[in-house]
């Protein structure tokens, strides 16, 4: 048994659901939690950022002024609506909650740009390791040994060859002032790093949340947040936080499991043998032991 602290998230019920309660998400999404949430913490006085991608629609069923992105040029379009407000002398949220395509693969560009700038932005990747709104195909992010549409498993193919990109890690080595690795099982831990990033008066903060896409990883509807809770559990997505050039892990995991617990849980793994499995625990274990010597 675990006793986690609930007051962060308990005092944000009280405050407006700017979220309209149906919404055309997957059953299930682990991204519709995240942006729940997130549009939460940061309130009415919020301009809302949405790219090509799962959660795209759920962006435009908030209750917020909403911009329309193309996968490539999600942070200069908020940075010119957030430049336009300031000189307005009008103090606005501007807030992206878009997918790892747009964040680590079309849209790298442009948001390594806008990080190096130091733009005043809070950019909030939901990360469900694929392309799942367009047909499962393999990302940046898509994790060794996954099956995707474009990485099939079969006679000639045993899921995707290469490791994930470490985009949180990638994004911090920018100099950013903030930026977070947050699960929707964890949610008092989430709803702090959005509340950090909020209170943020200069600069960018990210936010990289797992979001289990029940399609895309084959998974069943009701089991988003024990993924992600194994997620953690495992060392496969570690909670840390860097803020003004400091790593530090914000949940501990004594004991990790191994990684073969996050993976049984989705199809998308079930072809791996046991050395595929232990290709992915010795990334799993290299990433963990990397941040760890980073927080010091």
């Amino acid at each position: 048994m675990t006793f986690v602290r609930t007051s962060t998230v308990c005092n944000r019920l009280g405050s407006p659901d700017i979220m309209g309660h149906g919404t055309s998400m997957c059953m299930g999404c682990g991204g519709e939690l995240a942006l729940r949430t997130a549009i939460r913490v940061f309130g009415e006085n919020t301009i809302l950022f949405g790219a090509p991608g799962c959660a795209a629609l759920g962006v435009y069923e908030c209750y917020v002024p909403t911009g329309t992105c193309l996968l490539t040029n999600v942070a200069p379009m908020m940075e010119g609506v957030k430049r336009y407000h300031r000189q307005l002398k009008r103090d606005v949220e501007v807030v992206a909650f878009v997918g790892d395509g747009a964040t680590a693969d079309a849209g790298f560009q442009s948001l390594s740009g806008a990080a190096e700038r130091g733009e005043k932005l809070v950019y909030i990747c939901y990360d469900n390791e694929a392309y799942m709104n367009t047909g499962i195909q393999r990302s940046g992010t898509t994790p060794r040994g996954a099956w995707t549409t474009t990485t099939p498993v079969g006679e000639l193919g045993r899921g995707k060859k290469q490791s994930g990109k470490n985009m949180p890690l990638i994004m911090a080595m920018h100099g950013i002032p903030f930026v977070a690795t947050a699960s929707v099982a964890y949610m008092e831990d989430y709803v702090r790093k959005l509340e950090k990033a909020r209170a943020l008066r200069e600069g960018m903060a990210y936010i990289h949340v797992l979001a289990p896409c029940p399609t895309g990883w084959r998974a069943g509807t009701g089991t988003a947040i024990e993924i992600s809770r194994l997620a953690v559990e495992t060392n496969y997505f570690p909670l840390w936080e860097f803020q003004k050039g400091v790593f530090a892990l914000t949940h501990q995991v004594p004991n990790p499991k191994p990684v073969q617990r996050f993976t049984r849980t989705q199809a998308r793994f079930a072809h791996m043998t046991p050395e595929d499995l232990d290709a992915l625990q010795k990334t799993v274990d290299e990433r963990v032991a990397f941040i760890k010597k980073l927080a010091g």
